[in-house]
Parts: C-alpha cells; sequence; structure tokens
C-alpha cells in the first residue's frame, strides 16, 4: 500500500492472514482476543472462545474495507491496527460510555498491537499514518480512537492498545470527548480527525 515512518502498511487480506497469525501469535494477540472485542457485544465477548474469534477475524480478512491493516519491516510484519466504519463495531454501537460525538459516520481505529521486540521504534506512529489514509481512500468523512490519557503514568501494554493521546495528538487529531470508565482509571478520550474534503 504504502511506506510509513520507514514502514510498510498493507491491508489485512486472506493472503496476508499467516503474516497475522505470526504477529499474533497462540495467544491471538492478547487473551485470544484476536482484535474482535469491539466487534462483539460484551456478551458475546464473554461466551467466545480463541478459537471463535480468530475465524470471526479471518472471515473479516476477505472484506472492503478490510478489518485492519499490517505494518512490515521488509517481509516482516511488526504490528497491527484495527479499524472500521464505527457502524461496524457493535461494542461501540451499544455504548452509553462511549457515545457517538455526533452524527457524522467516522470511522473508529480501535486497537494498537506491537511486536514486543519492536516496541518504541514508531510502528504505531506508522500504523496511525496508514490507518488515516486507509479511511480518507474509502471515504470516511472523519476518524476518531478511543485515547487513554494516563497522566503522569506509565501504561501497561494491555492497557495502552487503543493508543494514547500524545499519540493521537502528534497525528493531528483533536479532542472530542472524554469519559471516565466506570471502574476507574485513566480517562477515554475520543480523539478526532474530520476531512475537510469529506
Amino acid at each position: 500500500m504504502r511506506a510509513a515512518l520507514g514502514f510498510r502498511i498493507e491491508p489485512l487480506t486472506p493472503e496476508r492472514w499467516p503474516d497475522l497469525e505470526a504477529l499474533f501469535g497462540r495467544g491471538g494477540a492478547s487473551y485470544g482476543c484476536w482484535c474482535m472485542f469491539f466487534r462483539r457485544s460484551s456478551t458475546e465477548m464473554a461466551r467466545a472462545m480463541s478459537a471463535d474469534n480468530r475465524a470471526a477475524l479471518r472471515a473479516l480478512a476477505g472484506t472492503d474495507p478490510a478489518p485492519g491493516l499490517l505494518a512490515y519491516d521488509g517481509d516482516e510484519p511488526v504490528g497491527w491496527v484495527g479499524l472500521g466504519p464505527r457502524s461496524g463495531f457493535e461494542r461501540l454501537v451499544r455504548s452509553r460510555f462511549l457515545a457517538p460525538v455526533d452524527d457524522l459516520p467516522a470511522w473508529s481505529i480501535v486497537c494498537f498491537f506491537v511486536a514486543r521486540r519492536r516496541r518504541g521504534q514508531g510502528v504505531a506512529r506508522a500504523l496511525l499514518e496508514g490507518a488515516v489514509a486507509y479511511a480518507r481512500e474509502h471515504g470516511a468523512p472523519a476518524v476518531e480512537g478511543y485515547a487513554r490519557d494516563p497522566g503522569d503514568r506509565r501504561l501497561s501494554t494491555d492497557a495502552a492498545y487503543t493508543g494514547t493521546v500524545s499519540l493521537f495528538r502528534a497525528a493531528g487529531f483533536r479532542e472530542a470527548a472524554v469519559a471516565q470508565p466506570p471502574g476507574g482509571g485513566p480517562p477515554r478520550v475520543t480523539m478526532r480527525l474530520e476531512f475537510a474534503d469529506a
């Protein structure tokens, strides 16, 4: 597709599925999620096994738009970003906590996963740049992420999977809404980038 910060960014296709499997490993990236957390309701996710999530994402690999993008360093897959129209994410559609900012049919960036040995090397920034371009090419009027704002604290990798406010801000996103998680912890900030020509 394109180069971003030295990495090649490509949409997930059936042909690239083995690369995603190699990146995610047996654990399916995080606790067997296979990037299905936002695509399923909480009830569906609680009932789903890792193999169910894997099969569901694999079925999406042949769709257009793709359910996400892979970052490559040469031929090595080093990162993933899950994205798509907000309407395709069941958990977001039902969420009162992350309610829509307005009626604009925005795209959502819901997940980042970077290979452990490649963290801190700009992979997430390259994926975000690629995600913005991909959404724009597919006619999105806006793209948004649901970032964590850790303040002065450092987030664990598990907590930072949706990205941080600083990551989105550096890519030109602006704060559109702030929600405090019901169970406490760092606020979730909806970061929005609107396309002037949409």
